[in-house]
């Protein structure tokens, strides 16, 4: 037994969720009425809510707590690369969501529902469960508390003592490592999804996945070949095709199967030496592109909240659709390092709309069928962008400084 669970774990994640999937589908055709398979999916999805909220916490607040003053590098400058890169691939993600909107196959009724007034609404109940409680935020699930608790701590904890940031960074990595405990389970758990989808809805429920996988991956092309090049054409008033195609190659291939950011942090620093670049910027700001830059994860987690409120029949106004462009982009940066973090962000994004907790998570178990495709192009969107945001920052630097 020991020897088959250690062949079990040496098959790569991908290739074991490929195998429930298909399980799942031909146990749901054959024995649609062997209803104990749906417990490996309930269990699965349980832990996932259980784990989240604590990992959205201490992932933030290390990354925050971590970041040192002092080095005169353009790490501001690939700061809000960074940050304005995510936000426009949120706000692809959005248009491309209501461009071609997708309904998914959820198995619980959500019929209690109810759409928000509009924009004023939403604003207060975004700016009430900013100020919640944190333990009422952390046992209730109210993302948007636990970010701006994280948040804030975090920043708290910039002028605290190395002890102190070593601590809550072994929370995180503990908390991180619980997480990919539980993924490990997904070749399961999506073995109960499909199976309960199958069993209860028809083969032709699937075909809302296919839906799915082409918007998110085709939304993901157009921000790497369109977006990401005219971000670069406006700083360094060159081609940006060689540098991005480059970036996309060397280290965007590398990422698509490792499916960590985290993992691809070598890979990144090799290619920046490769590049020319400079050393004191590109070995802080490839670590921390790694955690915050996550223009994949973004147009993830917008996609799968609409796609949510499309299902729910939730109507959708400009301004909340610009507060989820936000929210997506702020909510993508604690997505960091673990495969499949973003999916585990969609709730918070969901609860923008008053979506309860227990349909959000329902979304996050479509969100891990679809993964073995989704989270490896978002992975090298986000980690290709990494060494791309931090050579467009030197580049643009040297210009300003040759036109000088």
């Amino acid at each position: 037994m020991k020897k088959l669970l250690q062949e079990w774990n040496e098959i790569s994640l991908v290739k074991r969720i490929v195998m429930g999937l298909i399980v799942g589908i031909i146990l749901g055709l054959v024995v649609p009425q062997a209803t104990i398979i749906t417990l490996f999916g309930e269990l699965f999805v349980g832990a996932l809510k259980g784990a989240a909220p604590i990992l959205v916490l201490f992932l933030v607040m290390s990354a925050l707590s971590k970041h040192e003053k002092g080095k005169k590098t353009n790490m501001k400058q690939v700061i809000m690369l960074y940050l304005v890169g995510t936000f426009l691939a949120g706000c692809v993600a959005v248009i491309a969501s209501f461009l071609f909107p997708i309904t998914l196959t959820l198995t619980e009724s959500a019929s209690d529902v109810t759409a928000p007034g509009g924009v004023g609404e939403v604003m207060k109940a975004l700016l009430l469960n900013v100020v919640s409680n944190p333990v009422d935020a952390l046992v209730n699930a109210n993302y948007i508390g636990i970010l701006a608790w994280a948040v804030l701590l975090g920043i708290a904890l910039r002028h605290a003592s190395a002890t102190t940031k070593t601590m809550i960074e072994n929370f995180s990595d503990a908390v991180s490592q619980i997480v990919r405990w539980i993924i490990s389970f997904a070749p399961f758990g999506v073995m109960g999804l499909v199976f309960r989808t199958i069993s209860e809805q028809g083969i032709h429920a699937l075909l809302s996945y296919g839906h799915l996988i082409l918007l998110l991956v085709g939304t993901m092309l157009v921000d790497a070949l369109i977006v990401n090049p005219i971000i670069t054409f406006v700083m360094i008033r060159k081609n940006p095709y060689p540098l991005v195609l480059k970036c996309l190659k060397d280290s965007g291939i590398t990422a698509f199967f490792t499916r960590s950011s985290a993992a691809n942090i070598p890979v990144n620093m090799k290619l920046c030496e490769e590049l020319g670049l400079d050393e004191d910027t590109y070995s802080v700001s490839i670590p921390l592109g790694a955690t915050i830059n996550m223009g994949g994860a973004a147009i993830t987690i917008a996609i799968l909240a609409l796609s949510a409120t499309f299902t729910l029949g939730i109507q959708v106004d400009v301004g909340t659709a610009i507060i989820l462009s936000v929210l997506s982009a702020v909510s993508a940066c604690g997505a960091s390092g673990v495969a499949g973090g973003s999916l585990l962000l969609v709730p918070l994004a969901c609860s923008l709309f008053g979506i309860p907790n227990d349909v959000a998570m329902q979304v996050v178990g479509v969100g891990f069928i679809v993964g073995v495709i989704q989270d490896s192009c978002e992975t090298a969107i986000n980690s290709s962008t990494d060494v791309l945001y931090t050579a467009v920052a030197e580049l643009s630097q040297k210009r300003k400084t040759i036109s000088e």
